[in-house]
């Protein structure tokens, strides 16, 4: 009951959307993964776990009302356990990134904060969902960072990240109002900005081969993400709201890999796609929301 109980609280199958963000990163600024790239994707888990404890931590009082089968308000959980977690996630996220150097850690510190302010204050103000973004969006550049730390190197991975940043501002939109539900407007929005992103991801760019896989990733990206925003849009009941925000959430995964691919890292690419029928398992069991 322990171990379900932080799996709950820590959402483990969101865990495989982590690591694709690190790797795109690294393919966007042409470099082959590495350890210093390793090291990244550690910390890039530490930090997203960070947010997950304190995220329960900050709303352990509105969960009591709305979510009482959470781990914190159910008492499966105690609140100072979850912030210790949260702490020492932190901790271990900043350390790793110091492991893969000072352009890593430049990155790594911004998104710590990113992950706490967001958490503790951003949340529930306007703020939130572009707070969200941002963290998403740095998530991808401490990949190139680690990987590649020239200076200056950073910057050629601002378009992906940015087109990461882009969904991840509709998923979150969309996220707050999935125990209220009663909002069309957020996952039609969140439909047009997938078919966007689609729309420019699939242009051609590199050879054929990789451009068929590239398309193949993108097709898979909206096809995931569509369907169950154009349903809470049609009906933004409470249920196809969670739905929505699941989808959301896996398709961040076919994303990241076709960022990979369109800048020419099938591998990457491919070995991303592989976490997602990983992630579709695990969420058999536990909660991706």
């Amino acid at each position: 009951m322990t171990v379900r109980a932080w799996a709950e609280l820590l959402r483990l199958p969101a865990l495989f959307t982590v690591p694709g963000d690190v790797l795109a990163g690294a393919a966007a600024v042409s470099a082959r993964p590495d350890r210093r790239t390793l090291l990244a994707v550690g910390s890039s888990l530490c930090l997203y776990e960070a947010g997950m404890a304190l995220n329960d931590w900050a709303d352990r009082d509105e969960d009591a009302v709305e979510r009482p089968h959470r781990p914190i308000p159910s008492g499966r959980i105690q609140p100072a356990a979850a912030l210790a977690a949260a702490c020492a996630f932190t901790v271990a996220g900043l350390a790793l990134a110091s492991r893969a150097g000072r352009p890593a850690l430049a990155v790594a510190t911004p998104l710590a904060m990113t992950v706490w302010a967001y958490d503790l204050s951003l949340k529930h103000t306007p703020a939130g969902p572009a707070a969200m973004a941002a963290a998403r969006g740095l998530d991808l550049l401490l990949g190139a960072a680690a990987t590649r730390p020239a200076s200056g190197a950073t910057r050629r991975a601002l378009p992906s990240a940015a087109l990461l940043s882009t969904h991840t501002l509709a998923l979150t939109t969309v996220s707050r109002r999935e125990t209220t539900g009663g909002a069309a407007l957020p996952p039609l929005a969140a439909l047009v900005a997938t078919g966007a992103l689609s729309f420019f991801l699939s242009r051609p760019r590199a050879a054929a081969a990789r451009d068929l896989l590239r398309t193949a990733l993108t097709a898979a990206y909206a096809a995931t993400a569509a369907r169950p925003y154009l349903h809470a849009a049609l009906n933004p009941s409470p249920p196809l709201t969670q739905r929505a925000v699941g989808g959301g959430i896996r398709a961040t995964i076919p994303l990241q890999a076709a960022l990979s691919a369109r800048a020419g890292a099938p591998v990457t690419a491919l070995l991303t796609a592989a976490l997602a029928p990983l992630a579709a398992k695990f969420a058999r069991k536990v909660s991706v929301t």
